[in-house]
């Protein structure tokens, strides 16, 4: 990827950014090149945080981020992708060579049904903003409707940031996984 488009806002911070900055970020790590970037709009920064849904949800920690790297995957965000898998991945119990396979086609990964009727969604998700009736019927069997909706959403929200992070062209982290290795 080129050049930033939008270069993310420096330190000193305003005391709301910084603040909102210090309740999303590890101990320890500077705030994600995303936020800062975000940061320039400090409106849709509060927004963008005010919408997450990295909290305990509906679904479990593997479900969510199944779906968000398969969504970061499809949409093509390296960034996002690679933050997700750097963070959260070995808690969810993703494997790095499964990992590595929501970028490549999921026919052949080491997957679960669960795991599979979650990525099939994500990819019916992506290409038509809808999920076919027959997908639908085995999400049911397994989901319920509360999980389906934060599914759903889960799939909006980071197709919305995959399109921020590759609009903005904001350039990977240092420490994140990259998908060229996958």
């Amino acid at each position: 990827m080129s050049n930033p488009r939008i270069s993310p806002a420096e330190p000193p911070y305003d005391p709301a950014i910084a603040e909102a900055f210090a309740r999303v970020m590890p101990p320890g790590f500077a705030p994600l090149k995303l936020f800062r970037t975000m940061a320039r709009n400090p409106r849709v920064l509060q927004r963008m945080f005010a919408g997450s849904l990295l909290d305990k949800g509906a679904v479990t920690l593997r479900d969510r981020e199944l779906m968000i790297l398969r969504t970061c995957a499809r949409c093509g965000s390296e960034y996002e992708w690679g933050v997700h898998v750097t963070f959260f991945s070995a808690k969810a119990g993703i494997e790095e060579g499964q990992a590595a396979a929501t970028v490549r086609d999921i026919a052949g990964g080491n997957w679960d049904a669960r795991d599979r009727l979650v990525l099939r969604m994500a990819d019916a998700l992506h290409e038509t903003a809808n999920v076919p009736d027959a997908l639908w019927e085995e999400l049911q069997a397994e989901f319920t409707v509360e999980q389906l909706l934060e599914l759903i959403a889960l799939a909006g929200y980071y197709r919305t940031i995959s399109t921020m992070t590759n609009a903005s062209r904001i350039e990977c982290e240092p420490f994140a996984a990259r998908m060229n290795g996958a």
